[in-house]
């Protein structure tokens, strides 16, 4: 059997094996076996593509790791939708009362059923609150 052939084999297995661990610890060895690969067919034989396969999987493993390991350490994805709005700022447009099942608020350019989250609270039109939560379509709020 032609090595090219082992080392295409070897790149394939690490690539799925790096697929199902995902710590990006196999993706270097199997770029150096691909690269192997690529050395072997031209026929410069097994102890040369050795000597590719090792240096491009240490040089991949000690460029990229790092790299890697800096972007599993961000944190959690920016909140998007409706988790975005809790925190900001509203605008009152119509006045909110629980008990009466009335209220109306304006978030950025959006125009948000509101209720507060104090349940006895009632909050007139034109002052400002803070989303405090998200419930469905209905944005609760607070002074």
């Amino acid at each position: 059997m032609d090595i090219w052939i082992i080392w295409l084999v070897a790149a394939c297995v690490l690539g799925v094996g790096e697929m199902h661990q995902g710590g990006f610890y196999l993706a270097p060895f199997a770029l150096g076996a691909a690269l192997a690969t690529v050395v072997a067919l031209l026929g410069v034989g097994v102890s040369l593509s050795a000597v590719v396969f090792l240096a491009a999987s240490g040089i991949v493993f000690g460029t990229l790791r790092p790299v890697a390991r800096r972007h599993r350490r961000l944190p959690p994805s920016i909140r998007t939708g409706a988790a975005a709005l809790v925190g900001k700022h509203a605008l009152v447009l119509e006045r909110i009362a629980n008990d009466e099942g009335v209220g109306c608020v304006k978030i950025d350019s959006e125009v948000w059923t509101a209720r507060s989250y104090e349940e006895d609270a009632v909050i007139d039109a034109g002052e400002r609150v803070e989303v405090v939560e998200i419930r469905g379509a209905t944005a609760l709020v607070m002074r």
